[in-house]
């Protein structure tokens, strides 16, 4: 394959040529998972201004920006929010950091929790400067069967064309999407985007204007590479310990950006990359902020492009929401933790998907503590250790417990609400990991 040229610093970008995905193995190198709306809490559908629409189908951003409801004083400045924290005709762009080299990558996109068409007017990715710029050189427009824009059906994933742009491990790449209907912002979470100060399509620009920082929506859940080397990948499932808050933000300090550095900088010829799927509030039965891990197993894991291993952290969102001060309304035994964990072992087991167990971490003093869910807290723990029913264990929790009180989360590594941990703690975390226990080899 002929090398790609590099377009000389400030000439427009162009589409890519892209080969076939056909062509390609593809893996999972960078991941966020769409925590939709629980049932029957949809959002009602919206209808944007005339003129924000594009047709059902292949979509390209309008001549003039559109006209926004009147809802600012001066709307024409900044995109505008609509009163529930929503977007309208704005450009948003993204800092991710693959875990794996890839000769190209793919964006996967998510309208999973909506109820209307989203249209996506323009989409570029190129690699990350300071502050969410984009290196010179290094744009790309993203296109959709050829086309620089599209539609995603209500509740479906979609999935870019091939960009041929090659990266490195722990590489970040700046991901520029303008819409010019609606953005719905419906999560609050640990995770922060960059949105442009003038309305309209902004992607093009390597350093936005006027841009300020938001929990702008969760449309790019995946980037997929094109592997130099053999690449496996290994999914975190777990909830708001996970998804990494009590993190500073946008600066890759979670567990799983800990772990990712591990294995990247892991001699050998074989690759790890590391998934997040963790959802803030998830409980591994019942239904917190998403579904609840067994039921979004299938879609979150078993789904992944190159997943080989999957490392459990799910319970403690069912155990502090079951005992007072938090109430009994949906209580949660040992038990019934444990008998979900075998299910997850067994489901991943059918597809060859290791499984690791991770220990709860401690979370005296937090707001849903309590002595029952603590008991409860050890049973479930003392199973994942003892048990033999996972091929590997990492014990989270005895990597961040206070030494003199074990009960409770250090406070070198508490963010504060005794419950998450802070960047220490999230790299003492990764640090208890056997790379070898992940890997299996």
């Amino acid at each position: 394959m002929a090398a790609m040229s590099v377009p000389a610093a400030g000439a427009p970008p162009r589409p890519t040529a892209a080969r076939a995905a056909s062509d390609r193995t593809w893996v999972a190198a960078w991941g966020y998972v769409v925590s939709p709306p629980p049932p029957g809490q949809q959002p009602a559908p919206f209808t944007p201004p005339a003129g924000t629409v594009v047709p059902l189908g292949p979509a390209s951003a309008p001549a003039s920006p559109p006209t926004p409801p009147r809802l600012l004083e001066n709307p024409g400045e900044v995109p505008v929010d609509t009163g529930t924290g929503d977007l309208v005709n704005a450009t948003i762009r993204q800092v991710v950091r693959v875990s794996v080299a890839g000769s190209a990558v793919r964006l996967r996109l998510s309208n999973e929790g909506g109820v209307d068409v989203l249209a996506i007017g323009a989409m570029h990715v190129g690699l990350a400067g300071p502050d969410g710029s984009v290196l010179p050189g290094t744009d790309h427009i993203v296109t959709f069967a050829g086309l620089p824009g599209t539609n995603i059906p209500a509740g479906a994933p979609l999935l870019s064309d091939p960009i041929m742009l090659p990266v490195k491990a722990l590489d970040r790449l700046a991901i520029s999407l303008y819409a010019p209907g609606r953005l719905p912002v419906r999560n609050v979470r640990a995770l922060w985007q960059y949105v442009a100060g003038p309305s309209g399509d902004s992607g093009a620009m390597p350093v936005l204007s006027k841009v300020r920082l938001v929990n702008a929506p969760v449309i790019l859940t995946q980037v997929e590479v094109a592997p130099t080397q053999p690449t496996s990948v290994v999914v975190a499932l777990g909830d708001s310990i996970t998804e990494g808050y009590g993190s500073t933000n946008n600066a890759f300090r979670g567990w799983t950006d800990r772990l990712a550095e591990r294995l990247a900088a892991r001699p050998g010829r074989q690759r790890w990359a590391v998934l997040n799927a963790g959802i803030g509030g998830n409980r591994l039965l019942g239904y917190g902020a998403g579904p609840n891990a067994l039921a979004r197993f299938d879609r979150d894991v078993l789904s992944v492009p190159g997943v080989k291993a999957v490392i459990l952290l799910e319970g403690i969102n069912d155990i502090g929401r079951s005992f007072s001060p938090r109430g009994a309304s949906d209580p949660v035994t040992a038990d019934a933790l444990i008998a979900a964990d075998k299910q997850i072992i067994e489901r991943a087991h059918e597809q060859g998907i290791r499984v690791i167990g991770a220990t709860l971490t401690p979370y005296k003093n937090a707001g849903y503590a309590s002595e029952q869910g603590e008991a409860v807290r050890q049973a479930l723990n003392n199973w994942i250790r003892s048990s033999g029913a996972f091929d590997g264990v990492i014990d989270f929790a005895s990597s961040v417990a206070d030494k003199t009180d074990p009960l409770a989360i250090a406070s070198v590594f508490n963010d504060g609400d005794k419950l998450h941990p802070n960047d220490a703690g999230y790299k003492a975390m990764a640090d208890a990991a056997d790379l070898q226990v992940i890997t299996g080899m």
